[in-house]
């Protein structure tokens, strides 16, 4: 039986896998894909320049409007808390003075009442003194300064 040489034409009819790539390209090199002018490569950098502008604009403006909604709702929660808590308070001091008028007077227990709610209420200003100072020193634009940086405290 006579070997088929591989340089032999295939016999009509016969399948032939002469397109199929084996690992390189049997009609040499691909062509390369003609070079893309300058200025259609710049004309995309701007579209997509201007495209991502437009989109952080777009975001700024969607979390600013979500962060005044969020705001406006805190604020009117915040005012319902503050003033039912206000109210809870005259209760306590109503109810506080009811209590101690039997034993020592109506005054009395009103002084008494009166002092000791001064009193909370000048630890809770302290304590905000405070809180408004560690603003004040994180929002300070020279941290390692030892200088007042407010003139009014000065």
């Amino acid at each position: 039986m006579a070997s088929a040489d591989p340089n032999d034409p295939p016999a009509p009819g016969a399948r032939s896998f002469d397109g199929v790539s084996h690992g390189y390209a049997p009609d040499g090199r691909p062509l390369a894909p003609p070079p893309v002018p300058l200025e259609q490569i710049v004309g995309d950098v701007l579209d997509n320049l201007s495209a991502t502008a437009k989109a952080e604009l777009a975001l700024l403006e969607a979390r600013s409007e979500l962060a005044l909604h969020g705001a406006t709702w805190t604020a009117a929660w915040g005012t319902v808390a503050a003033s039912a808590l206000g109210i809870a308070m005259l209760a306590l001091a109503f109810g506080a003075i009811l209590a101690l008028a039997p034993h020592v007077g109506p005054f009395i227990a009103t002084l008494i009442v009166v002092a000791a709610l001064l009193v909370v209420a000048g630890l809770a200003g302290w304590r905000a003194q405070r809180s408004y100072n560690d603003i004040r020193t994180a929002l300070r634009r020279d941290l390692t300064s030892e200088r007042i940086d407010d003139a009014a405290d000065a």
